[in-house]
């Protein structure tokens, strides 16, 4: 009888002991997780990492590869050229000129955008009749096309447009304002596009953190005699800090591939003589023109927008972490 028992156990301890070396469910699972098989999560995660790897990973390490190389953009044979396309950017007065014009960008824009769309909740934020309209309509340019916009604003900022006939009519002004032919008012027009039209989209941010903000603070603050300024200053943005700096992180990285704007307004070439260039435009013009296109050169300008923009990213990390601290 003992032997008979030992050689009945034998075969349940095997299996359990090799669910325990093989992946799938903990020894003390039961129900559903015993039957589930260990590859089974993967299997429904593989789709969106196949997509991750075909159109985010695999294309980011070939860019790395070209800017090594002098391909072309159509294709073709290509030579190992080592760090000279890195050579050429860093003595490429274009190059620092589309660098200028991204950064100026970024540093005029943030700021603008983290603060004004809080402005724009802390009004519509109240329950007031009617005010389900204003959300709505602050927030449609969101929802139009950047080319629609863009075609707007050309009409809009044309010399012979809306705002130069408003301005005429009314003697405020003698000739035209070159809105779409002068290189610095092109580049404020559209800084002016992307906060028209982000100022809805980073409201809703806000009206999602401006409810967690206690009642009771801002109740308090006003029965000790505290104005509505110095309540926005001391109660309101530090209790939506977080998503402060997620708008200045999304808005940055936005303001940094930046193109449709300067492509609407200035035109095929980015301004007169290519003065409004950010480096999305400048990487489209080096790296894919069929003609004269360097794809190498361009994945390098590629490769130095990664850079700049995974800075950006690292400090307002950087920044968020102090605050928490």
């Amino acid at each position: 009888m003992p032997g008979a028992q030992r050689t009945a156990a034998a075969p349940g301890a095997a299996p359990s002991r090799l669910r325990r070396l093989l992946p799938g469910p903990a020894p003390g699972a039961n129900g559903a997780a015993l039957y589930r098989r260990w590859w089974l999560p993967w299997l429904w995660t593989a789709p969106a990492v196949g997509c991750a790897v075909a159109f985010g990973v695999f294309p980011f390490f070939n860019t790395v590869l070209l800017s090594f190389t002098d391909a072309k953009p159509l294709g073709g044979a290509a030579s190992f050229v080592g760090l000279d396309n890195y050579t050429r950017m860093l003595g490429d007065s274009d190059f620092w000129l589309a660098t200028r014009n991204s950064v100026l960008y970024a540093l005029i824009v943030v700021p603008l955008m983290v603060l004004l769309p809080l402005l724009l909740a802390v009004l519509v934020e109240k329950n007031l009749p009617g005010i389900g309209f204003f959300r709505s309509a602050f927030y449609t340019p969101v929802l139009a096309s950047s080319v629609v916009v863009g075609l707007s604003w050309q009409w809009l900022l044309a010399d012979d447009g809306l705002v130069n006939t408003w301005l005429l009519k009314a003697h405020l002004i003698r000739s035209a304002v070159p809105f779409l032919s002068d290189s610095w008012l092109i580049l404020l027009c559209a800084m002016g596009l992307t906060l028209w039209k982000g100022l809805g989209w980073y409201m809703v941010f806000y009206l999602a953190a401006l409810g967690n903000v206690p009642r009771e603070l801002h109740e308090a603050a006003a029965m000790d005699g505290a104005g509505a300024v110095r309540r926005f200053w001391h109660i309101t943005v530090p209790g939506v800090r977080q998503a402060m700096m997620l708008v200045g992180t999304l808005t940055g990285i936005g303001s940094l591939r930046v193109f449709t704007e300067i492509y609407m307004l200035g035109g095929s070439t980015g301004g007169p003589g290519g003065a409004d260039r950010t480096l999305p435009f400048y990487i489209r013009d080096v790296g894919l023109d069929p003609l004269t296109g360097n794809a190498g050169y361009g994945s390098a300008v590629s490769v130095a927008l990664f850079v700049l923009t995974l800075g950006l990213t690292l400090l307002a990390q950087r920044l968020t972490k102090e605050d928490e601290a």
